[in-house]
Formats: C-alpha cells, structure tokens, sequence
C-alpha cells in the first residue's frame, strides 16, 4: 500500500464532523466556525480558505453554490446549500464587503492559525471519546479535507471530478483514497461486459 493512503478508521466521518462543528459553533466566537464549516464542504485547506474573499464565492439561497479558489491555476469548487446558508449568514452578521476576506480575525487581517487550531483542539476534547482522541482521530484540522474528498468519492463524484475540485491529479485520489477502489465493491454488468467485447463471427477453416 502507498504510503500516501489514508485508512478508513483515520477518517472523521459525518457524524464526527457535524458533532465537532456544534461544539464550535456554540463555543466559538467570529469566523471560527464559518472557517472550519466551510473547509468541511470544500476540502480547501487551511491556506486556501484563509485566502477566500466575499467576492470569490456564489450563494444561491436554498440550492448549491461555488468558491472560486485562486491559487495555482485556480478551481471552482461546489458549496453544498447548507454550506452556501452559513456563508450568507456570516456575512451578513459581519457585515462583509465583496472586496473583504470572508474570514477575516477580529481585529481585520487574515485569521490566524492558532484561533481555529484551537478551537478544534477544545472540540476534539470535548467531542471525541478518549480513545478516539488517543488515536489522533481528526488530530490537525486538515483532517476536514480528507473527510470531505472521501465523502465525495463516496457519493459517486468520479475520481477525476473530485481531483478537479481537490487540486490535485486523480493517481493522487487513487493513491490516498484506496478503500474507494477496490475492485470488489464495484458491481460489474457481466452481460453488457460480454456483449461490448464479443468479437467478429470468424468463419472456421
């Protein structure tokens, strides 16, 4: 197995996720939790998110939206409607401007690592069992961005359209997603298999 790969049991999964995202909503203040919300629904990482301004996302009320990520040659990445109605509510409750960071730290310029970090650290305390916790279950933040590109495979985003959104190439999906090729879980369509490979009538000699 590549050393890339992720396991399985090192992934938050959605349950994990909304839980952990109630904590910091409750006992967060500022960007905090719209910050952490947004890189749960994306898979953009800490940096890139950081660098996210108002005018770089599309929120749709009540359907699927879009953030424009702008580093390297750019992607846009789809924001789910739940992401897209806390968007809309953080930026109105801060007041943001298109031109502004969408999330900015309390007293203006980009957030720091170390409010969100620690927030995350509180909530994994408080969330996560103590065996789970022991493990480093969800142990750095970007844990939300493999939980994310994995539910994506999950639900039956091709690999190469999760790629896409993630930035990286669909070997590199492949690589540190394996669970979500195995050969074995795909159901096959023998019939239609045979048919699209039946050869020519050869006439026999």
């Amino acid at each position: 197995m590549s050393k890339l790969a992720i396991g399985e049991s090192s992934l938050l999964s959605a349950d994990h996720i909304r839980a952990l995202l109630e904590w910091v909503q409750e006992e967060s203040s500022g960007a905090v939790f719209p910050f952490l919300a947004c890189m749960a629904g994306t898979a953009l990482s800490p940096g890139e998110a950081a660098a996210v301004r108002v005018q770089d996302v599309t929120l749709p009320d009540g359907e699927f939206g879009e953030v424009l990520v702008r580093a390297g040659e750019g992607r846009r990445v789809p924001l789910s409607p739940d992401i897209v109605g806390v968007l809309r509510r953080w930026i109105d409750e801060a007041g943001l401007e298109a031109e502004n960071l969408l999330f900015p730290a309390e007293l203006g310029g980009p957030l720091a690592s170390f409010e969100y970090k620690r927030a995350w650290r509180q909530a994994r305390q408080a969330v996560l069992s103590p065996d789970e916790v022991l493990t480093g279950l969800g142990e750095q933040v970007s844990g939300l961005r493999d939980s994310c590109l994995d539910r994506w495979l999950e639900a039956g985003v091709p690999a190469w359209g999760v790629a896409e959104w993630a930035g990286v190439s669909a070997s590199w999906i492949a690589l540190r997603y394996p669970h979500r090729f195995r050969l074995e879980d795909i159901e096959i369509d023998w019939d239609h298999l045979k048919e699209i490979l039946r050869l020519p009538d050869i006439p026999e000699r």
